[in-house]
């Protein structure tokens, strides 16, 4: 993957109620979103998944998702964050 060098769309939480799933609230949910992304000429719609979570990584896959293996993510949390904010 190459840096795109243009503005992107990341989506931070998406979740459907097991009672819900299954019924393609997930797959609108994210057609509005790739909707919105072409709109405003964004090269790239993004977002985060665990690893463990086979089925939505399934679910993304079977969208045309590709896993982007060249990035890792980092977080700060508790004191290393503290730490940092020097507090």
């Amino acid at each position: 993957m190459r840096f795109l060098a243009q503005p992107g769309l990341y989506l931070e939480d998406l979740y459907v109620p097991d009672s819900h799933r299954g019924k393609g609230i997930g797959k609108s949910l994210l057609v509005q979103l790739a909707k919105i992304a072409v709109e405003r000429n964004c090269g790239r719609l993004e977002w985060a998944v665990l690893d463990w979570n086979v089925d939505a990584i399934g679910f993304y896959e079977k969208l045309g998702a590709k896993p982007n293996s060249e990035w890792t993510v980092y977080r700060l949390t508790g004191e290393s964050l503290s730490e940092l904010a020097g507090k």
